[in-house]
């Protein structure tokens, strides 16, 4: 892999861990491991990425594009949904019959960076929070994204 994917590759990880709120928290993140870059490449790797600045909870973050699939299974995923629960771990998202990994797919391409992943079975849908002091905000973000469609 050349520099600009394996760069490109950093940038993406330091954003979904949202540890950045400006360039210069970028520039200086990317060199720490090993990349030291202008401020004219990052800005055009953001611009390659599709990485837009947004602010969320008061706090400017960076934000990845949405895949455009994720928008066109919504209708589908919150009808679908049977309820959504959890205790001081993990989420739980129970679906219709043979829809759990439909919901679980939506959910990992909207690449919320407080979720590590997704686990589907059948009917039963596991949420892996990046911390357990997410849930809180998880739980309402993933009823409002999935059973009310809100974007």
């Amino acid at each position: 892999m050349t520099e600009k994917p394996r760069r490109q590759f950093v940038l993406r990880e330091i954003i979904l861990a949202g540890e950045a709120s400006n360039q210069e928290d970028l520039r200086r993140r990317l060199a720490r491991r090993g990349f030291k870059t202008t401020q004219a490449t990052l800005s055009r790797d953001l611009r390659e990425m599709g990485i837009s600045r947004v602010v969320e909870g008061g706090r400017p973050l960076y934000a990845l594009p949405e895949s455009s699939g994720a928008t066109n299974l919504q209708p589908i995923v919150g009808a679908e949904i049977r309820s959504i629960d959890s205790n001081e771990s993990l989420i739980v998202v129970h679906t219709l019959p043979g829809a759990a990994h439909t919901v679980g797919e939506y959910i990992d391409m909207r690449n919320h960076r407080e979720i590590i992943g997704t686990v589907a079975g059948d009917n039963t849908l596991l949420v892996v929070p990046r911390s357990r002091k997410d849930i809180p905000t998880l739980l309402k973000y993933l009823k409002h994204k999935l059973i009310e469609g809100k974007a």
